[in-house]
């Protein structure tokens, strides 16, 4: 029996490829999560992406559909749903780097960190970075939880149905390990490339 909650993945999620990636020199790949769950959060998913594009030394070649997900750690119903989706990218930015502009991005759209598990504007983590394997407190790779997200595993899959978490095995295999409960497609939204 098919799952009834598994559509179609949009044409619009085929890995852009062209001839901007010659303007790197040695890329890695690295998967990206974003997740917002206040203000406009389709529009700010689309400005993390464009803001990605436009650092210097990143490319970005794919973007998910839209999830809509519950938030993770709080009691149902006390926050807003997520809207969630997985950029992959190529780049020649270090680790560090690559977290440092992801936290410039967060502050440009004003995110709070006060307590674990808040609402935020938006969240950008950094899932994995080529096969790196770090356990470097401020940031360990692959994303520590990312193999029990079906938020993050969802899109990622839509995007790369071959990839794999170092470390964890195969995204498909951790997708179905974990389900599909609380996460959903959200066909009538759409996240552009950047051009």
């Amino acid at each position: 029996m098919s799952d009834p909650t598994v559509q179609p993945v949009p044409a619009s999620v085929v890995e852009q490829v062209d001839a901007a990636d010659i303007t790197l020199s040695n890329p890695h790949r690295a998967v990206i999560s974003l997740g917002s769950n206040l203000g406009n959060r389709l529009e700010t998913l689309q400005g993390a992406v464009d803001a990605l594009e436009d650092t210097p030394g990143v490319r970005v070649k794919a973007v998910s559909p839209v999830y809509e997900t519950e938030p993770w750690g709080v009691e149902p119903g006390s926050q807003p749903s997520y809207f969630n989706a997985v950029v992959l990218l190529r780049t020649t930015l270090p680790p560090d780097s690559l977290l440092e502009r992801g936290q410039a991005i967060e502050e440009a759209y004003d995110r709070v960190r006060d307590e674990r598990w808040a609402p935020r504007t938006i969240d950008v983590d950094i899932v994995a970075y080529a096969e790196i394997v770090s356990d470097d407190p401020v940031l360990t790779l692959p994303h520590p939880r990312a193999h029990e997200r079906a938020f993050v595993l969802a899109p990622w899959h839509d995007v790369d149905p071959e990839a794999e978490l170092t470390g964890r095995g195969p995204v498909a295999e951790l997708l179905e390990a974990v389900g599909r409960s609380g996460v959903l497609l959200r066909p009538d939204l759409e996240l552009r490339l950047p051009e």
